[in-house]
């Protein structure tokens, strides 16, 4: 599927400023839309939206349909009538430029508690109706999610595959009297849920009505630790126990001479296909419920993918498997209709994996901090792109362009770059915007960090390391008139402000009719 001609910018909403602990998706969110209005951007991209768990990665969460209750905006839950105001009178003092997930998380969980003791009391028929009819509608995942983190809960947060068996390998009569005991919390749970659709799609909404699409991400393996493997063991390389005979990872690459033990759960794809990927259907459904386009990380996965033996201590000893391939996405695509998906196909890539991408005509990614390793004929370099493809000046994984320069990149890659860029290096990052802007590439995306220049201390993430990811936060006075100014002027110049371009062909126009 091509796309048009546009750019955009990736800031995951927990970056957001101005809220306290955590961004989220009250006014700041909103402000955000209208800074990429203004700005002529198309894209905002973000990360995947899922409950976060242990190391609070969004690529492991609890579940693959739910939302994070994080990102719930205490402000809108008052200007909703969903909390009461008093809660918000006495908000501890967080660090406006971390998130600190160990006192954010108990803060808002309570908050969040408040919220549903106040529902309970005193919601308007309409929202009770509402929650109801939430309730009912999602009830094929909803259910089964509820009562995994009641269970959770209820087991001091242990994971699922140390609970006593019965409850570990879903006897009947467990799961009963589990739904009994625990049906306070799993109504908990659904409301959680619930206000964070309403306010996701309310956002979403209203970014649409300002020209901007939202790009998400969709993870291609599920944490281990999740509602979607314990509620459907079958559908994974499980012992009889509810362990792991094989689990996911990614052979030494660019990021990590080990390789990658990432430790997700692998697929059953032949009992997938049996029932016609019934699951997957289901959560693209609910994607595309929440966002315009997907991005599908680790495309390469669905044509084959690196199983490493459990009890493995890196991914070295792994073995390539093929994975589903184009039956995959033809079924899919018969369910669904034709869907705009970005291929992260990043890596190891072999020709297979290429047609397989082509073949359906998703765009891929490139990425610019990886172009300079080698020559000219590097096909990260924008002269080598095709049109149909995301270009980015790094991603979530990347240091930023600045820290890259500076830190990451060898003496090699900083010379060839600045031959490239025929730069002093002086602005570096918008110097990589420019080159991404003025490519061929249909897309193109920014991290915010190199919008705003910044150094490696605002990295999102540094993959195989563990603690002080994911905590970077968007300064509360980014989103000046200069910087819209800037960026607006460069996707003008560059052709890639839909509105600019309607602007523009409406002159034609009134010049033709004078004529």
């Amino acid at each position: 599927m091509r796309f048009p001609r546009a750019s955009g910018v990736l800031l995951h909403p927990t970056s957001l400023p101005g809220s306290p602990g955590i961004g989220d998706l009250g006014h700041a969110a909103y402000r955000f839309v209208d800074f990429l209005a203004a700005a002529g951007q198309r894209y905002w991209q973000v990360l995947p939206l899922g409950p976060t768990g242990y190391g609070d990665s969004p690529y492991q969460c609890f579940s693959a349909f739910a939302g994070n209750p994080l990102l719930i905006s205490p402000e809108r839950l008052v200007e909703e009538g969903l909390l009461d105001p008093e809660h918000l009178a006495d908000i501890p003092a967080f660090d406006p430029h971390r998130v600190d997930f160990g006192r954010v998380i108990p803060w808002k969980r309570a908050l969040l508690r408040s919220s549903f003791d106040y529902f309970q009391q005193h919601a308007a028929p309409h929202l009770r109706d509402e929650f109801e009819g939430f309730c009912h509608e999602e009830a094929s995942w909803l259910e089964d999610f509820a009562l995994f983190m009641a269970l959770k809960d209820e087991h001091h947060g242990a994971p699922w595959w140390e609970w006593e068996r019965a409850l570990r390998v879903r006897e009947s009569s467990a799961l009963q009297d589990a739904r009994s005991r625990l049906a306070d919390a799993m109504s908990f749970y659904r409301y959680q849920q619930w206000l964070f659709l309403r306010q996701w799609r309310a956002l979403k909404a209203y970014a649409n009505e300002q020209g901007v699409h939202i790009i998400g991400d969709i993870p291609i393996f599920v944490a281990r630790d999740s509602a979607d493997a314990w509620a459907n063991p079958h559908l994974f390389h499980f012992d009889e126990e509810g362990h792991p005979t094989v689990v996911a990872g990614v052979p030494p690459d660019y990021f990590s001479p080990t390789g990658q033990l990432w430790g997700n759960p692998l697929y059953r794809w032949d009992v997938m296909r049996e029932d016609g990927y019934a699951w997957w259907i289901e959560r693209f459904r609910a994607i595309f419920r929440l966002v315009d386009v997907a991005r599908l990380d680790h495309f390469r996965g669905f044509e084959a993918y690196w199983e490493v033996p459990a009890g493995e201590d890196t991914a070295i000893n792994g073995r390539w498997v093929k994975g589903p391939g184009a039956h995959f996405f033809e079924t899919v695509l018969a369910a669904l209709g034709d869907l705009p998906i970005i291929a992260e196909d990043l890596g190891f890539i072999t020709p297979e994996v290429t047609a397989l991408r082509d073949r359906f005509g998703f765009p891929g990614m490139k990425v610019l901090q990886f172009a300079f390793g080698t020559d000219g004929f590097d096909p990260y370099l924008p002269h080598n792109y095709p049109r149909n493809c995301v270009v980015y000046t790094g991603t979530h994984d990347n240091d930023t362009t600045v820290g890259w320069f500076r830190h990451s990149s060898t003496p090699e890659e900083r010379a060839f770059a600045l031959r490239y860029l025929r730069s002093d290096g002086s602005d570096i990052a918008w110097d990589m915007i420019h080159l991404a802007w003025t490519s061929v590439a249909d897309t193109a995306i920014a991290p915010m960090q190199d919008l705003l220049r910044l150094d490696s201390d605002a990295r999102m993430n540094l993959p195989g390391s563990f603690g002080g990811n994911w905590q970077w936060r968007c300064p509360p006075d980014a989103l000046t008139d200069k910087l819209i100014a800037a960026l607006r002027d460069l996707t003008d110049i560059c052709a890639r402000n839909p509105a600019a371009r309607t602007d523009r062909r409406s002159i034609h126009v009134m010049e033709s009719d004078a004529e």
